[in-house]
């Protein structure tokens, strides 16, 4: 089983904001996978079928986005699944936007959501898709930016990118995290 997680924040206010391009990506897997993600639990709206031969769950947590650890925490007990099972898509800063970067494992990297889910599971050890948002503007700080919404110039980069999102999690499905990281990692 795996358990493909996009972090976002729940609600209406921030649905078009970057810190929702997790949310995004998982909404077109759901789409082109045909896998309606509308099951409302405690923590986290999910849905479940197959895929490559494999179970899989769509879930979006429903905890904020400095809360995703809660809404992890919930899908593995529910599943009894291990921290491995996951594949968590979400947001960085640190990359230039539409850029994605595939991991096995690593550190927060200053990401509130990640820190609440490796708080949570006591371990990096679990895959993850980062999402490039691109830095704030010169003077801007990162609440509002992450808030924000993308521009009309940057729309195009994020579907695009969201649209390669689905591509390396169909790769690592069939393929395997290594061959996805060495296609989906390079340069854009």
């Amino acid at each position: 089983m795996r358990l493909i997680v996009g972090l976002g924040n729940p609600g209406v206010r921030f649905r078009s904001s970057r810190h929702n391009v997790g949310f995004r990506c998982l909404d077109l897997l759901a789409k082109e996978w045909d896998i309606p993600v509308k099951d409302r639990r405690a923590k986290a709206v999910l849905g479940e079928g197959y895929r490559s031969a494999e179970e899989v769950v769509l879930a979006k947590p429903r905890t904020f986005m400095n809360s995703s650890g809660e809404g992890i925490e919930y899908l593995l007990a529910r599943f009894r699944a291990r921290p491995q099972d996951l594949l968590v898509i979400y947001d960085e800063m640190e990359l230039p936007l539409g850029r994605l970067r595939i991991r096995a494992q690593g550190s927060d990297g200053g990401h509130n959501g990640m820190k609440s889910i490796i708080s949570v599971l006591g371990t990096q050890d679990f895959p993850r898709i980062r999402v490039g948002i691109g830095p704030p503007a010169d003077g801007e700080s990162s609440i509002p930016h992450v808030l924000g919404q993308f521009s009309s110039e940057e729309e195009p980069v994020v579907v695009g990118a969201v649209g390669r999102v689905a591509a390396a999690v169909a790769s690592i499905l069939e393929d395997g995290i290594d061959a996805a990281m060495s296609q989906f990692n390079r340069q854009d």
